[in-house]
C-alpha cells in the first residue's frame, strides 16, 4: 500500500451528510510525539486497507484530561473532559476507536459520568476483530519464527481486563511468543502511568523503566511488542539504557501487522 493515507475529519463528514462507523481518537503522544505519529500511521494504514469508515476530529480534539485526573487536578480533568464530550455529542459519535490505553480507559470508564456514552475500543481490540471477519489475512512475513514478548499496558490489562486481543494477533504473525515473568493480572508499570511520564523520578536505586526492560531482555527476545505510545517510550529508553537498541526493537503491534504484509 502506498504513503497515501486516507484520513477524512468528523468536519468533512458531516458537511457530506455522512456518518462514519467510528471515530478514532488520536491522543496527544499519537499526534505530537515523533514516534508514536508512527503508530498513528500504522493504526491508520490497517483501517484504510480494511476499509474501515471512520474519521478523526482533527483539530477539534483536546486531551482527555487522563493526565491532570491522575496528577489530582479534578477541576482541570472535568473541563477538558466537558469540552470533548460536547464536541463528540455534537458529531452524534457512537464508535470510538484508539491507540492509547490512556486514552481508551479514560473515554470509556471516566466520560459515562459526564454525560459521555460511548462504545470504546483498543486497536488492537479492532485489529482482532477485522481479523476475525476476515477483512484482513496477516502473515507472520519478516517476524515468522523471531521471538516477541509482550508488555502489558496497566490500563489496557489491569485496568481493562484487555489481555488477549494483543497476543491473538502477534501468534497470527508466526512468531514466538514469550512471556516475562510478570505478565498480563501481574504485569509490571513501565513507569509512565499516572501522569508519572511528565515529572522528575523520585528517590530510588534503580528505575521501573529499566527494572522492566531487564525482565524482557533476560527472554532474549527479537522484539517487544507494546500497546501503548507512553510503554513504547518507556521501553524504548529502557533498551538504550542497556546498549541493545541494534538487536532488540520496541514496536507497537499495529506497526507489526503493517511490517509483516506490507499494508
Amino acid at each position: 500500500m502506498s504513503e497515501q493515507l486516507v484520513v477524512p475529519t468528523m468536519a468533512e463528514c458531516m458537511a457530506k451528510g455522512e456518518s462514519p462507523e467510528y471515530l478514532f481518537w488520536v491522543g496527544c503522544a499519537g499526534s505530537f510525539d515523533d514516534r508514536a505519529k508512527k503508530i498513528t500511521k500504522a493504526i491508520v494504514k490497517i483501517l484504510n486497507y480494511a476499509k474501515v469508515n471512520f474519521a478523526v476530529l482533527g483539530t477539534e480534539e483536546s486531551c482527555t484530561g487522563d493526565p491532570a485526573k491522575r496528577a489530582g487536578n479534578e477541576f482541570l480533568f472535568q473541563m477538558q473532559a466537558m469540552g470533548n464530550i460536547a464536541v463528540l455529542n455534537g458529531y452524534e459519535v457512537k464508535k470510538i476507536v484508539t491507540g492509547c490505553p490512556h486514552c481508551y480507559n479514560t473515554l470509556k470508564n471516566e466520560y459515562p459520568a459526564l454525560g459521555g456514552n460511548y462504545q470504546v475500543v483498543h486497536h488492537t481490540q479492532l485489529i482482532q476483530e477485522l481479523i476475525d471477519l476476515g477483512r484482513i489475512k496477516i502473515e507472520g512475513g519478516s517476524f515468522k519464527g523471531k521471538k516477541i514478548t509482550f508488555h502489558d499496558p496497566c490500563y489496557l490489562g489491569r485496568a481493562n481486563d484487555v489481555y488477549e486481543a494483543p497476543r491473538e494477533i502477534l501468534v497470527n504473525l508466526d512468531a514466538e511468543m514469550a512471556e516475562m515473568a510478570r505478565n498480563r493480572e501481574s504485569g509490571l508499570c513501565c513507569g509512565a502511568g499516572g501522569a508519572q511520564m511528565f515529572k522528575e523520578a523520585e528517590k530510588g536505586t534503580k528505575e521501573i523503566n529499566v527494572e522492566r526492560t531487564e525482565e524482557a531482555l533476560a527472554l532474549n527476545p527479537d522484539v517487544i511488542a507494546v500497546g501503548c505510545p507512553f510503554c513504547n517510550t518507556m521501553m524504548t529508553d529502557g533498551v538504550k539504557h542497556f546498549n541493545k537498541e541494534e538487536s532488540v526493537k520496541v514496536l507497537d503491534v499495529a506497526e507489526m501487522v503493517v511490517q509483516a504484509n506490507n499494508l
